[in-house]
């Protein structure tokens, strides 16, 4: 639990960061966020691997994962009150932007625009937007935390030993 609170604070401190420094819509800030959490939980599933005996492949997920979840759930709150009460203009700006970018993209009439932008509307409602936040978290949690379990040290336990 400490681990997925530290990883989120980083998490937060990035956003806040981006944020304020007008860099949540640049390219590669998007990917922020997704290299930090699968760094993490690489290290953290080294640092599992090392401390323990015995130590497999999917007690190294299994534990990776647990922490990814707990990140979801913590950075899915975080972003009802980032989005909601510290960047509330937000939404507006996804909006524009989404909307520059279907121009940008040409080909499409005004109305095809039109009903682009209706759609990512209703993605911006509140129910959506947590409901995306979780899932695309705790999909990059799930990517670190198999990494995390293919690089950690592990030693497969000895099936023809005995044990008392």
């Amino acid at each position: 639990m400490r681990k997925a609170i530290l990883i989120s604070l980083i998490l937060i401190v990035a956003d806040l960061i981006g944020g304020f420094a007008h860099l949540r819509f640049s390219s590669w800030f998007k990917w922020v966020s997704t290299i930090i959490i699968i760094t993490s939980l690489i290290i953290v599933s080294i640092n599992f691997g090392k401390q323990h005996d015995e130590v497999t492949f999917g007690k190294v997920f299994g534990y990776a994962f647990k922490i990814s979840l707990f990140i979801s759930i913590f950075m899915t709150v975080y972003s009802f009150i980032s989005i909601y009460v510290i960047f509330p203009e937000f939404v507006d700006q996804a909006l524009q932007n989404a909307r520059e970018g279907m121009e940008a993209k040409g080909g499409l009439t005004e109305e095809q625009i039109d009903a682009g932008m209706a759609m990512t509307k209703k993605f911006m409602q509140p129910v959506p937007l947590g409901i995306f936040s979780f899932i695309i978290t705790l999909i990059v949690g799930v990517i670190g935390s198999l990494l995390g379990a293919a690089v950690a040290k592990k030693s497969e336990p000895n099936v023809f030993q005995n044990n008392p």
